[in-house]
């Protein structure tokens, strides 16, 4: 699959906050800018998948101004979402592709 590669670079990066210090603000910056760099694999994706991707990296670009977990700004939870918004990604385009 031609975007696997893209895919695994953005599970690294989000495993990388996982097991990282994920309240830098930085690291949440760089981590939101590598995945909005990723112009090639949204357009290959149906519309409402960029426009999740965007929610779950403007809430975590939102959580990065608190110090500490908020029940509506978990990192963690949205580092899951990312994680499981991977998942469907790739099964979409694995669908795409033996259609």
């Amino acid at each position: 699959m031609p975007y696997q590669t893209t895919i695994q670079h953005l599970r690294e990066a989000v495993n990388s906050m996982r097991n990282g210090s994920n309240g830098d603000p930085s690291r949440i910056t760089a981590l939101c800018s590598t995945w909005r760099a990723q112009t090639t694999l949204l357009a290959a994706l149906p519309p409402r998948f960029a426009e999740v991707a965007e929610h779950f990296l403007d809430r975590l670009e939102a959580a990065s101004l608190f110090t500490e977990e908020s029940c509506s700004f978990s990192q963690q939870d949205l580092l899951d979402h990312l994680h499981a918004w991977l998942d469907q990604a790739q099964l979409t385009l694995q669908k795409n592709a033996s259609v």
